[in-house]
């Protein structure tokens, strides 16, 4: 029997992907993605299921600049990193004085769990815009693969809720409890647990690629998930300046068991 081969690409959004005028342009994303096309068509008839996760947000969110202001009333530039120090002494506050007591809170909770500080990204991927739609070299293999097996592509929304970061397609950085869709994506991991092998692939594998596998291995907590993970090394890239944690993502999971491959080498 021919093991069941899901594919999970996470975020490929044109303004990750293009280099012209891409909002959060990813440096070789472009290139990732005419590469995982290829092998999309190559792989025609073998690859029994497609996930695609599209981050998706509003122009007011947490981590773009509307959000916050300054005394001045001055909005931070892209890539500020704010602290729970900057809230406490109000060198950042809410736009909405009424968010302030959650705004602390949550710089307080990301600062805990460890995983990232809190940076003002440039606006992107928001809803409706060029920016959120799917990189069309990517998006024609996909609508081909759709026609050649009678199936709809999986596509995964999140990032919509205001108040937190949305990097993995499991769970937000910090759900929110009048929001179910920050909250675990059972339905996700459901459907591709029943996979045999997972190819893993977008961007930026620093950061939402990253923080969905890690997410999927803690919830499964089982080996034999991880084993499952095939990372694309060609189709995926990191967000400049974090370089290293797209290397330690992938030195902590291989050595969990999560294999790495190519779209030119897998099932060639």
């Amino acid at each position: 029997m021919s093991k069941k081969v899901h594919l999970v690409v996470i975020d490929p959004q044109n303004d990750f992907c293009d280099q012209t005028k891409g909002t959060l342009a990813v440096k070789g994303a472009d290139a990732d993605m005419q590469r995982l096309a290829e092998m999309i068509r190559r792989l025609s008839g073998k690859v029994d299921d497609i996930h695609v996760t599209l981050d998706s947000h509003h122009t007011v969110h947490v981590a773009h600049p509307l959000y916050w202001r300054n005394k001045r009333g001055e909005h931070p530039a892209p890539f500020t990193i704010i602290t729970s120090q900057d809230v406490k002494d109000g060198v950042w506050t809410p736009y909405r004085p009424s968010w302030g007591k959650r705004a602390k809170e949550y710089v307080e909770t990301l600062e805990r769990n460890g995983k990232y500080p809190l940076c003002i990204w440039p606006p992107h991927c928001l809803i409706g815009s060029w920016g959120h739609g799917v990189f069309p070299a990517l998006y024609d293999a996909l609508c081909e693969w759709e026609r050649q097996e009678f199936a709809a592509v999986d596509y995964v929304t999140k990032g919509s809720n205001y108040h937190t970061e949305h990097y993995s397609a499991i769970t937000a950085d910090v759900p929110d409890p009048d929001d179910h869709t920050t909250s675990l994506n059972t339905d996700f991991l459901n459907t591709v647990i029943q996979a045999d092998v997972i190819l893993l692939a977008g961007e930026a594998g620093s950061h939402c690629l990253a923080n969905t596998a890690r997410d999927a291995d803690t919830y499964f907590a089982d080996s034999s998930f991880v084993k499952k993970l095939v990372l694309l090394t060609d189709a995926t890239s990191p967000v400049p300046g974090f370089e290293h944690l797209q290397e330690q993502f992938i030195k902590d999971m291989t050595a969990k068991g999560m294999q790495v491959s190519t779209t030119k080498e897998f099932l060639a």
